[in-house]
């Protein structure tokens, strides 16, 4: 999803045209993945930054004026459902800001919603996931608090232990960019397949290499869990496992959040660039980050594992 050619009309190779069904070359799928992957880099960079110059200072967000003179402020979520959002409205209501959280069913819509203006702020995704929207839709939302990172699990309703998967089994995977990569690594981490040059966030089920044990398929993140009775199992993102049902006991692998490498994978708050120094959001993050209730809302959302 979301690939975008950048390159002007000044700078295009004239070549034959290529016949109707005529494979690719190797070259040219190498070379758009080259500059996909240094676009997403350089993207990505500026996330990383700003989230560890704001998890790094002490200080608190200076706020000017009145917060809920700005009207009530809408924040879009996927999972509205739980808890520990009512926690933080009452809470940001007692510092003098009204909350409306919308609720999204996809992850496909947030972004659109903020960047349109339907929206002032979201909570719903990764550095990653906002750096590859970014790059795709020309877009430039920046995170503006950390929240949490949640581990991305392999689910099953047919088997307990990934041992027992038989090889040429399919598992579906989200379709989106940043947390199919994420899932082909928890895959690679169980034995399951086997990845190009050992696998990158970046990563696509085009990377998976021929003799890996099984095969996998790519479903919208949001159908993942709904789809287990189709597949041997199913990465499953957090926000879907709890409003499908599915427990612990259904858990075969996943991730450690307390892993370096997932730093990327960090949760965010999202505003246009325009808002990212608004002091009645950061203080609505400073809110979200230090009162407890919320935390440990969370925590139990996601099953201790947040």
């Amino acid at each position: 999803m979301w690939h975008r050619d950048e390159a002007s009309a000044d700078s295009r190779v004239t070549s034959p045209p290529r016949q109707r069904g005529a494979p690719t070359p190797r070259s040219t799928i190498l070379s758009t993945k080259s500059r996909t992957v240094k676009t997403l880099t350089a993207a990505l960079a500026l996330p990383l930054a700003l989230i560890l110059g704001a998890c790094s200072s002490s200080a608190a967000p200076a706020a000017s004026g009145d917060a809920a003179s700005t009207g009530t402020v809408k924040i879009g979520v996927v999972g509205a459902g739980d808890p520990y959002w009512e926690t933080f409205t009452e809470a940001a209501k007692e510092e003098g800001i009204d909350v409306e959280i919308v609720d999204f069913d996809s992850y496909d819509q947030p972004n659109p919603a903020l960047s349109a203006g339907e929206l002032d702020l979201n909570q719903f995704q990764h550095i990653i996931y906002l750096a590859t929207y970014n790059v795709a839709s020309g877009d430039d939302l920046v995170p503006i608090g950390a929240t949490a990172i949640y581990p991305l699990g392999l689910y099953s309703t047919k088997y307990t232990d990934v041992a027992d998967i038989p090889a040429g089994e399919t598992i579906a995977v989200p379709n989106d960019e940043s947390n199919q990569a994420r899932a082909l690594l928890v895959l690679q981490s169980a034995k399951l397949i086997e990845l190009k040059d050992g696998g990158s966030v970046f990563s696509t089920t085009a990377d998976i290499e021929p003799g890996s044990k099984v095969k996998v398929e790519a479903v919208a993140a949001d159908f993942t869990a709904s789809s287990l009775p189709d597949f041997a199992g199913a990465v499953v993102n957090n926000d879907f496992v709890a409003k499908s049902g599915l427990t612990s006991d259904q858990l075969l692998a996943q991730d450690d959040p307390s892993d370096p490498a997932a730093f990327p994978y960090i949760n965010i708050f999202a505003a246009r660039a325009a808002d990212a120094e608004n002091p009645t959001y950061l203080k609505l993050v400073k809110i979200y980050q230090e009162t407890q209730a919320v935390q440990d809302g969370v925590l139990k959302a996601s099953g201790d594992t947040a």
